[in-house]
């Protein structure tokens, strides 16, 4: 089975408070065998990077308008002047509000969405061909 890998790193920014923010590298990631999930990896100061796995469309979504609840939220917003897609995460180890450019995260979704259009996620996993076997014996 062939499966595609749509990756690119970007700097993120860590909100500590309206005033001031520090630079964190990240590795956005896309699997086609893991088709309805995207994956970030934040390298922070630390020698375990943080991996985060939350739904495709949540970010698709919240690159135009306010989405998500509970452990992640996204929505779009203007930082001095620009645009970025806001990311909010909690988990029991902390919470974090990441600011990402909307321009790069925006191309890295439609690389993604070429590779699996929405909606076609199912035939990523198979289901369809199991399904057809199934029935067919």
């Amino acid at each position: 089975m062939h499966y595609t890998v749509v990756e690119r790193e970007l700097e993120l920014r860590l909100i500590l408070s309206p005033e001031r923010g520090i630079p964190v590298p990240a590795l956005l990631s896309y699997h086609t065998d893991d088709p309805y999930a995207i994956h970030i990896t934040f390298h922070i100061n630390s020698d375990h990077p943080v991996n985060w796995t939350f739904a495709r469309e949540l970010l698709v979504e919240g690159v135009f308008r306010p989405c998500g609840h509970g452990d992640v939220r996204v929505w779009p917003t203007k930082v001095a002047g620009r645009s970025v897609v806001l990311m909010a995460l909690s988990s029991p180890d902390g919470d974090a509000l990441l600011a990402a450019p909307t321009p790069q995260v925006s191309a890295w979704l439609e690389r993604t969405l070429r590779v699996v259009p929405p909606g076609t996620e199912g035939e990523q996993l198979g289901i369809d061909e199991a399904l057809d076997q199934l029935l067919a014996q």
